[in-house]
């Protein structure tokens, strides 16, 4: 309960910091992957639960995932994944809060290449990152995709040395959104 309240006021203090004349656009079903690949093991999990909201005459971009939400094939990596690794009771979400630097005008419908600059936090460790991706704007939703990298321990992600060929150094994100219009 205490993770929903941080998540919808994450969200609240965004949207009341935009002025209402703004056409916003949101999310609570995103999808967001990650897959580890090393010569032992690879690993992949996803969260189909992923909040997101964008403002599309400001172009800010916040997104945000509980980590318990991410499903793995394997009961036993989602565990481990949670209290080992990412120590999910501790650090329950995933977040990131930007901008889109390209000036692309949403409301008109087309395929543009986006990039966002913004902060990243993860583990509770929060770095500045640059995301690239692409926005297919309809006239009632945008479809983003977009795709980075992630190293572990930029994010202070400890792993054993007992399992280190079976994790990847860096792992792969990828992410699916469509935000529909308010």
């Amino acid at each position: 309960m205490k993770t929903k309240l941080i998540s919808l006021s994450f969200f609240l203090v965004l949207v009341t910091s935009w002025t209402m004349a703004q056409t916003l656009y949101r999310t609570s079903v995103g999808e967001l992957s990650f897959f580890s690949k090393t010569p032992v093991l690879d690993i992949e999990a996803v969260n189909k639960k992923v909040g997101a909201i964008l403002n599309a005459g400001t172009k800010d971009l916040a997104i945000q995932a509980k980590i318990t939400d991410f499903q793995f094939p394997n009961k036993l990596m989602q565990e481990h994944f949670n209290e080992n690794y990412m120590e999910s009771e501790r650090f329950p979400t995933t977040k990131f809060a930007g901008k889109i630097k390209e000036e692309v005008d949403l409301s008109k419908p087309g395929t543009y290449p986006v990039t966002a600059e913004g902060n990243l936090t993860i583990h509770g460790v929060t770095k500045p990152v640059q995301v690239k991706g692409t926005i297919v704007a309809t006239a009632t939703a945008l479809q983003v995709n977009f795709s980075f990298q992630v190293r572990t321990a930029d994010y202070q992600i400890e792993v054993p040395t007992l399992v280190f060929d079976k994790i990847a150094e860096t792992i792969a994100v990828s992410g699916k959104l469509t935000l529909a219009k308010q």
